[in-house]
């Protein structure tokens, strides 16, 4: 382990994703999430990488897919209206199979809304925001120090299934700032970038799926022909109006995750042997759930906590395995509600599901969520 360092989250995030082999950064600044291109205009010149400040945020996606498709790993950040701007190359990423990085620093408010304040408002957009059916990876750590290994993850599954990869964060885990210990370089996880299985003689298709579901096409400038397109198109990389096809192409896209899904779905379990009561948290609330599981276990309430790092794909067996013992699920969440609903469907009507909303800026206080628990087990909420 390095030595114990001072680190706000946005930092860790930034020095996570070179850990991770990302060389490329391009961007706009935007709060909440300015400290990450702040640390990377910093760190990617002293290893050889690179920091580009494009003249806004739909420039920003794009100037990282270009690098992506030269070979490099990269990483682009935002918050909410810069997320809105960046989706239809989102979405372009997702077709053409394009490895990409894209963190999201949650702030109130639709617009330009408040800023500087922490929410949790981007679920649903993390997931759908961009459209067509696709599938999403998406990941909400919830300390600095997983801020850090999530990064690392992100870059990653995003090289590993060829795929956009959202890092949701908040701007209480963004702008907290915590001691951690760092893994030695040599000590963290790298997912090489993809290459092809085949030689041009042997019959290369770019997009031809290997057994994992997942293509290696080939990095511009390595002597390969490739065709990138945003249209459905077929192994060549070449457009395609064929129903078959597309058929394929949009099963492919899902389930290359699909198939990994058990293995992407990061969570914690608190306090749930006995439980009857649980706490659905993720993300900087989730700080705050677990100390006010904590007094309602204190208080003699049988409370438990499951902690949410994968938000997509979506944790449905943990939901659903959990809700068949359970009395009732709380879901506090900085939003008018969003994941609420994902947790009840998941419950599948094995427990009452219920929404602690709050979006007025300020972050939620154990005594709160503890009102909220015993609310719930009142029948009052």
């Amino acid at each position: 382990m390095t030595d114990m360092k001072l680190m706000q989250g946005n930092e860790a995030c930034a020095a996570g994703a070179v850990a991770a082999g990302v060389r490329f950064f391009g961007g706009y600044p935007i709060t909440p999430s300015t400290e990450i291109a702040e640390t990377m205009a910093k760190i990617l010149p002293s290893v050889g990488g690179c920091f580009v400040q494009m003249e806004d945020e739909i420039g920003g996606m794009g100037v990282v897919l270009g690098a992506s498709l030269a070979g490099k790993k990269v990483l682009t950040a935002t918050s909410g209206p810069g997320f809105s701007l960046k989706q239809e190359l989102i979405g372009y990423a997702a077709c053409a199979e394009i490895p990409v990085v894209i963190v999201n620093v949650q702030r109130v408010g639709p617009s330009t809304g408040q800023p500087t304040s922490p929410a949790q408002g981007d679920v649903m957009q993390a997931r759908w925001g961009t459209h067509g059916d696709h599938p999403m990876i998406a990941l909400s750590p919830w300390t600095v120090r997983e801020t850090f290994d999530a990064a690392v993850m992100a870059v990653n599954y995003a090289e590993r299934f060829r795929t956009p990869v959202i890092l949701l964060m908040d701007e209480i885990v963004g702008h907290l700032r915590e001691n951690v210990q760092l893994p030695a370089a040599e000590n963290v996880d790298i997912y090489p970038r993809r290459r092809p299985s085949k030689t041009r003689l042997q019959g290369y298709e770019p997009y031809a799926p290997e057994a994992d579901l997942v293509p290696n096409p080939a990095d511009f400038g390595t002597g390969y022909r490739i065709h990138v397109t945003g249209l459905v198109h077929d192994y060549t990389g070449f457009p395609s109006g064929s129903p078959a096809v597309t058929e394929e192409f949009i099963d492919r896209l899902h389930k290359k995750i699909l198939l990994a899904q058990d293995e992407i779905t990061h969570y914690d379990e608190f306090f749930m042997d006995d439980a009857e009561y649980a706490v659905v948290s993720y993300g900087g609330v989730a700080r705050t759930a677990y100390e006010a599981v904590r007094q309602a276990r204190a208080k003699g309430i049988k409370a438990g906590m499951i902690r949410l790092m994968t938000i997509w794909p979506f944790a449905d067996k943990v939901i659903r395995r959990n809700a068949e013992s359970l009395k009732g699920i709380l879901v506090p969440e900085l939003n008018y509600g969003q994941l609420k609903y994902e947790v009840e469907r998941a419950a599948g009507g094995k427990c009452p599901v219920k929404l602690l909303a709050k979006y007025n800026t300020e972050i939620f206080v154990p005594g709160e969520i503890l009102e909220g628990i015993e609310a719930l087990k009142g029948g009052r909420l």
